[in-house]
């Protein structure tokens, strides 16, 4: 080990004066000889990386204190940058030099000074005159070579990524912390160069086995700022993973779609449908925990709105945006309903989740009196205001709109008494606050008045009824 170390040393001062004689000259022979030595420099470069990777920053500039002057010489050499296996050593290199929480203003100049050199590495703007001789002397134009160098480049960084996620028990082969949570650094300025979208993807989806989230926040801002503004595209299995594994993430995806619907002169249901997919929350709300955040944000708007009935709305079709993504997923459920809402009964959850329009017509008041049935149990056998409670189970009912609408339309086409099943839901549905005895008034004067439709007009499309009475002030869902 000992005489390893006193040969990178040697090697490290050879390797020194070759990049000093490479940068001053620009002649025929000093190309050839880079050429000719290329070989060995990046059989250089990998040991000084398994030796870089075992220091910390300090370490690496006690034992190597001109590091940073070699790598610069190696990175702005465009022989050296011709060969994609050099690329990588030299980021992987680089990466050993950042800090991962930076303690002065010296090493914060250093982590600054590493993601310039890598936006030099992988940025295409910068393609030297010499490389553009070579590639044209090989019968390849520099537009045409350059972006196969980065996507071949990229796509090996990102196979080493899935290559360790595949093999993370292998302590010998993982990759260590500290490499993910640099290379998820260095990665911030370069998110939306539609090249490094497998790395990106790659370190999403790639989990370490650490009690913490290792890769920096920033990078997980950044992504996200990028899809909500469609810089990127990502699949959305790495969409899922970053709203998962950062929550600020998913909770700004949200507070930029009520933005959206804010700031939009009129909302109709065909708007609101086009905004709600144009998000990707419903197709990432298959996962239940993501649904339950998205879930419990939209309680939380109907708290802080008073119920606006834009925010029902919302809601409902949001579900019934949720219900096709989760169909387009897989035909049979991959979660039991209890994940997706485990405050209420899944007997009743299953009725609702029906499209109204797939049930016969000569079922409609069977199913609707079920229905009633479900949720009366539900709600008069609960304690007033508890989490499974009335309001509970109202939250679920306001989600599945079609039903609140079927109720108005059998009201209105009783020519007889009005079934006391549909009076309870009706009352149920304007007002979930009210007791027992309160909700037993409510049908009686419905009975003796006639039933009203709302004044939701969904872009000439379908009726939903008027949105319900909010409860009073104190009380909670």
């Amino acid at each position: 080990m000992a005489q390893d170390s006193v040969d990178l040393s040697c090697d490290y001062q050879f390797w020194m004066q070759k990049l000093s004689v490479w940068e001053q000259a620009s002649t025929l022979g000093t190309q050839q000889d880079t050429c000719v030595h290329l070989a060995r420099f990046q059989e250089f470069l990998r040991k000084m990386y398994e030796a870089l990777k075992e220091m910390d920053s300090n370490t690496i500039f006690e034992r190597f204190p001109t590091i940073d002057q070699l790598l610069a010489k190696a990175c702005w050499n465009p022989f050296i940058l011709a060969y994609d296996e050099s690329q990588k050593i030299l980021i992987w290199c680089l990466c050993c030099l950042i800090n991962k929480e930076p303690q002065n203003s010296r090493q914060s100049k250093l982590n600054s000074w590493v993601q310039g050199v890598l936006s030099h590495i992988l940025s295409a703007l910068r393609f030297d005159k010499e490389v553009a001789l070579f590639t044209q002397g090989l019968g390849y134009a520099p537009i045409d070579y350059y972006p196969g160098l980065l996507k071949n480049m990229v796509l090996s960084l990102a196979s080493e990524l899935r290559e360790n996620h595949l093999n993370g028990f292998n302590t010998q082969r993982r990759m260590t912390p500290e490499r993910l949570a640099s290379l998820s650094r260095v990665c911030v300025p370069l998110i939306t160069l539609p090249d490094v979208d497998p790395l990106v993807e790659a370190l999403l989806v790639c989990h370490g086995h650490e009690p913490q989230e290792i890769l920096q926040p920033e990078f997980f801002e950044a992504i996200n700022e990028a899809i909500l503004l469609k810089k990127i595209s990502l699949p959305m299995s790495a969409v899922v993973c970053l709203w998962l594994r950062h929550l600020p993430s998913l909770e700004k995806a949200m507070l930029h779609l009520f933005e959206k619907l804010i700031s939009s002169e009129r909302n109709c249901l065909r708007r609101i449908e086009c905004f709600i997919k144009d998000s990707l929350l419903p197709q990432a709300a298959c996962h239940p925990a993501i649904f339950r955040v998205v879930d419990e944000m939209f309680r939380c708007a109907l708290l802080e709105t008073d119920g606006a009935p834009e925010i029902i709305a919302t809601i409902q079709v949001f579900t019934q945006c949720f219900l096709e993504a989760l169909e387009k997923e897989n035909k049979q459920l991959r979660f039991a309903l209890k994940t997706y809402f485990p405050y209420t009964s899944p007997s009743l959850a299953m009725v609702l989740l029906q499209d109204p329009q797939d049930v016969p017509r000569g079922r409609w008041l069977q199913t609707l009196k079920h229905i009633s049935e479900l949720l009366r149990e539900a709600v008069e056998d609960q304690t007033h205001g508890s989490r499974g409670g009335p309001l509970e189970s109202w939250f679920l009912f306001i989600h599945f709109g079609g039903w609140a609408e079927m109720v108005a339309e059998q009201l209105l086409r009783s020519a007889a008494e009005p079934p006391a099943a549909l009076l309870w839901l009706l009352a149920f549905y304007y007002s979930p606050h009210d007791g027992r005895q309160q909700r037993a008034q409510t049908m009686m004067a419905y009975v003796v008045a006639p039933c009203r439709r709302g004044d939701l007009q969904p872009c000439g499309q379908r009726h939903s009824p008027a949105p319900p009475r909010w409860p009073e002030t104190g009380h909670h869902m």
